[in-house]
């Protein structure tokens, strides 16, 4: 079946009767379905169709469009909606007893460029379907909920990623406020989506600022699709060290130097990146190596290339294991380096700390989808999301659905509308169990 038709001929979700222990709620699956789709407008390319994809990117007239759309639907829900001084948005419904924490559930809206339609949207606007829901069914928690859309999660200014989400948990570098991207200071892109970055440190959340933090998102990765597997619950969120190799050999002429003579950087940069991928498949694991980037000098046809330098990403829930795969990698290196007479230095530019979801919250998603008769799974999260930043504040828990082929942050991103339905009815159930 083509994508296509994934997108316009499949039946919406409804958990069946015979399934229930007893009244349950669902997720308006026609609803939230047509939010999705209405959402998409904002940032499709002109003259194009929900299958085309969309660039909505963070703090972007698309963006501004796609936020107001979002409020749009909390006015419907009849619920009131805040925007902190990051600009993102929540949206509170009381419990009974407010003294508690509340259950934190949400996702992003923005996208890559020429993403797809699934990616943050899922999780944002099933967010809001589930206080709408409870809503229209008189249902009230004992702990508060509230439904948060991220501001710009991906890496769209200045190559940071999960702004929002980083702001509002005071994890922002310092000088990120005067960095410039498109033409605007990010504060002064966070006041064009109504935030107030004077006041960060006012409202930043701190611990004990929530009871739990959910996120609904797709996979991302084939791995749910290939199994046919309908939630994933998430371990955590993987670590990653990020290194800069910068090889240098010699600049000569590319008719006249013998090859038994030339120092090549570019070959010496073939080597290593295969380098790469021998040493992180070599033990059995779901590691992951990259090499995504290279920069070749001095890049002419005629010249044997003199300087290369290139990106090795490498992500596992275990820093330790990533610890060991730099030094092999380092080790490599150096033999590479003297085999083809250039010096590589290898610098490592980045660490990220793995965030592990709450073992607590990952039995209240497994016992969600057991209760709604729906196969699940445990695995990694190897892509960056909100939830790893909420680790930080409090306990995260994650619910993947399957990605159509492994397809994400393209226009041919894909998630079932079933799969979709799937996992907003498991948001549900956790969401309620975690706030009685």
């Amino acid at each position: 079946m083509t994508r296509r038709e994934l997108l316009t001929s499949m039946p919406l979700l409804a958990v069946s009767h015979a399934a229930r222990a007893g009244p349950q709620l669902e997720i308006r699956a026609a609803r939230l379905r047509q939010q999705i789709e209405s959402l998409s407008a904002h940032g499709r390319p002109s003259g194009g169709s929900f299958s085309d994809g969309v660039s909505r990117i963070g703090y972007s007239d698309a963006d501004i469009a796609g936020r107001k759309y979002v409020l749009s639907l909390v006015e419907a829900a009849r619920l009131k909606a805040r925007i902190d001084a990051a600009g993102n948005i929540f949206v509170r419904k009381p419990g009974t007893n407010a003294a508690l924490s509340p259950v934190l559930f949400g996702s992003h809206i923005d996208s890559v460029p020429n993403g797809g339609n699934f990616d943050g949207d899922l999780g944002s606007l099933a967010a809001i379907e589930v206080l709408r829901v409870l809503g229209e069914n008189g249902i009230v928690t004992r702990r508060p909920l509230e439904a948060v859309v991220w501001s710009c999660e991906e890496a769209t200014f200045n190559g940071n990623t999960l702004n929002g989400s980083r702001a509002a948990a005071g994890k922002l570098r310092p000088g990120e406020l005067e960095g410039v991207s498109r033409g605007l200071t990010l504060s002064e892109s966070m006041r064009r989506i109504g935030g107030d970055p004077a006041r960060l440190d006012e409202t930043q959340l701190r611990s004990g600022a929530f009871h739990a933090y959910l996120e609904l998102h797709i996979e991302q990765g084939g791995t749910l699709d290939k199994e046919g597997t309908s939630i994933g619950i998430v371990e955590g969120i993987v670590a990653l060290d990020h290194y800069d190799a910068v090889i240098t050999g010699m600049a000569n002429h590319a008719g006249t130097t013998p090859m038994a003579d030339r120092q090549d950087a570019l070959l010496a940069a073939a080597q290593l990146t295969l380098a790469v991928r021998e040493v992180v498949t070599q033990q059995p694991g779901p590691q992951v190596g990259t090499v995504g980037h290279l920069d070749v000098e001095p890049n002419a046809s005629n010249v044997v290339p003199g300087r290369v330098r290139l990106s090795i990403d490498l992500r596992d829930l275990s820093t330790e294991k990533l610890r060991r795969l730099g030094e092999a990698i380092r080790a490599r290196a150096a033999a590479i380096g003297a085999q083809t007479k250039t010096q590589i230095v290898l610098t490592q530019t980045q660490h990220a700390e793995p965030a592990l979801a709450s073992s607590e919250v990952k039995a209240v998603i497994q016992r969600a989808a057991a209760q709604l008769q729906l196969s699940h799974r445990s695995l990694p999260s190897g892509a960056v999301h909100d939830a790893q930043v909420m680790a930080t504040v409090g306990p995260m828990g994650m619910i993947f659905v399957p990605s159509v082929g492994g397809i994400s942050h393209s226009p041919q991103e894909v998630t079932s509308w079933e799969d979709c339905m799937r996992g907003a009815n498991v948001l549900l159930q956790s969401v309620l169990a975690l706030a009685a």
